[in-house]
C-alpha cells in the first residue's frame, strides 16, 4: 500500500493583529479555487473586517465544531470533519489557539499536524510574537508574557513562510481608522500593546525570522545537493567533507525558574547553527532517594519543557556536579556550555556561583556562555 504523501504547510507570518495575513491567505485561497484544487475553510476569524468576510465568500466552509465547557459553548476546528471531507487544501486561521478544555488536542497547531499527516494541504496564520523561542524577549519588550506559543521546530518544519508585512505607521492609521477593530478597542490597544516602538521592533523580529527560515530551508537544500555531489556510484557512506562535525550545544537546566529561559535561548542558538541540542540535570545520589519536593517537581517540568521543544533531555549522576557535566559534554562532542547565573536566593548553594566557576574552569576546550537572569520593572 502506498503511504500517504504528508501535506504541505503554509504560514503566513505577522508580527501584529491587522497586518493582513487573513486576507492574504484567503486570496491565496480564492486563487487556487481557481485553478480548480478542492479547498475549503476549517476555520476562519475575520474579527467583524468586512474585507476579510467578504474574501470567505465562494468558498466550502467546514461547519466548527461546538464544545460546551462551564456554562458556555465555544466553537472550534472540527478536524475529524475536515479528515473525512479530505480536501486538497484546508484553510485553518490563528495556529498558535489555545484550544476549549475538552478537546482532544490542547492546540490548534497540533490540529493541523494530524490533517497534515492525513495529506492535507494546509495555509495558516501566526504573529511572530507566539514562537516559543522568542518569548522572553518579547516580554522584555512590551511588558506582555505571551501565553499561547508555538515550539519553534513547528515552525522550522514548515514548507513555506511568507512575511505579510505593513509598516507600523500604517497598521497604526489602520487602528485610527477602524478598520482592525472597534474604536474602543482600537484605543485600549494603542495605548498599550499598539505603541509605535513595540510595533517597530515586533517587525524587526518578524523580517528576522523570515529570513532566518528561508536560510534554514536553502541552506537544507544547499547540503542535500552537496550530498549528492559527494557520494558516489554505490557509495553508502558520505566524504569525509560532507560528514563535517557539527555544532553541538548542551544546556545546564536546574530546578530554578530561570531555566525555562535558558532553555529557549538554547535551542534558539542552535535553530541557527542547526546544531545538536541537550538539556542535562545532574543530581548527587542523596537527592535521587529523597522524596519529590517543589523544586524537583519544577525541574521535572523544565525537562518536560525541553523535550517538548525537541531537546534531548538527560539526568546525570554524581557527586561532583561540574565534573559529571563537562565530561558528559566532552564524551558527546559539545561545543557551546550553557547555563544560567541566577539570583540565589531561595536555591541552594551548587546551583549558584561556585559551580558555575568550575564549570568555566573544566571546560576550557568549548564555549561556556553564563546568561544572566533578567527580570522587568513593569508590572504584568
Amino acid at each position: 500500500m502506498a503511504q500517504t504523501r504528508r501535506g504541505h504547510l503554509k504560514m503566513y507570518l505577522g508580527y501584529a493583529a491587522g497586518v493582513g495575513k487573513t486576507y492574504k491567505m484567503l486570496e491565496e485561497a480564492l486563487e487556487l479555487k481557481h485553478q480548480g484544487m478542492d479547498v475549503v475553510v476549517g476555520y476562519v476569524e475575520p474579527h467583524g473586517r468586512k474585507d476579510t468576510i467578504a474574501k470567505v465568500v465562494g468558498l466550502e466552509l467546514v461547519p466548527r465544531r461546538k464544545v460546551q465547557y462551564k456554562t458556555a459553548t465555544f466553537e472550534e476546528l472540527d478536524t475529524d470533519a475536515i479528515l473525512q471531507r479530505h480536501p486538497q487544501v484546508c484553510i485553518v486561521d490563528e495556529f498558535a489557539h489555545t484550544n476549549v478544555p475538552g478537546s482532544e488536542r490542547t492546540k490548534r497547531w497540533q490540529d493541523v499536524q494530524i490533517l497534515l499527516d492525513a495529506g492535507i494541504d494546509v495555509l495558516t496564520t501566526m504573529n511572530v510574537q507566539h514562537l516559543e523561542g522568542l518569548n522572553d524577549q518579547i516580554w522584555q519588550i512590551t511588558g506582555v508574557r505571551v501565553r499561547e506559543t508555538v515550539p519553534d521546530w513547528v515552525v522550522k518544519d514548515a514548507d513555506e513562510v511568507i512575511m505579510t508585512d505593513l509598516t507600523p505607521r500604517a497598521l497604526l492609521n489602520r487602528l485610527e481608522r477602524g478598520v482592525v477593530y472597534a474604536p474602543d478597542k482600537a484605543r485600549r490597544a494603542m495605548e498599550n500593546f499598539f505603541q509605535e516602538s513595540n510595533l517597530v521592533a515586533l517587525r524587526e523580529m518578524a523580517l528576522l525570522q523570515t529570513a532566518h527560515e528561508v536560510e534554514v530551508r536553502q541552506s537544507t537544500q544547499d547540503e542535500v545537493e552537496d550530498v549528492l555531489r559527494n557520494l558516489k556510484p554505490g557509495a553508502l557512506a558520505l566524504t569525509p567533507q560532507a560528514a563535517s562535525q557539527k555544532e553541538r550545544i548542551l544546556i545546564h537546566v536546574t530546578p530554578a525558574p530561570a531555566s525555562a529561559a535558558l532553555i529557549r535561548r538554547g535551542r534558539r542558538v542552535a535553530d541557527y547553527l542547526h546544531a545538536d541540542c541537550f538539556a542535562v540535570y545532574v543530581e548527587s545520589e542523596e537527592d535521587s532517594k529523597r522524596a519529590p519536593t517543589p523544586e524537583f517537581e519544577a525541574l521535572e517540568k523544565h525537562l518536560s519543557f525541553a523535550r517538548n521543544l525537541h531537546i534531548e533531555t538527560r539526568v546525570l549522576q554524581g557527586k561532583d556536579a561540574a565534573k559529571v557535566l563537562v565530561d558528559f559534554a566532552r564524551q558527546q562532542g559539545v561545543t557551546q556550555i550553557f547555563v544560567m547565573r541566577t539570583h540565589e536566593n531561595g536555591w541552594p548553594h551548587i546551583f549558584g556561583r561556585d559551580l558555575l566557576r568550575q564549570i568555566v574552569h573544566l571546560a576550557r576546550d568549548m564555549q561556556v556562555t553564563i546568561v544572566a537572569e533578567r527580570g522587568r520593572s513593569a508590572k504584568l
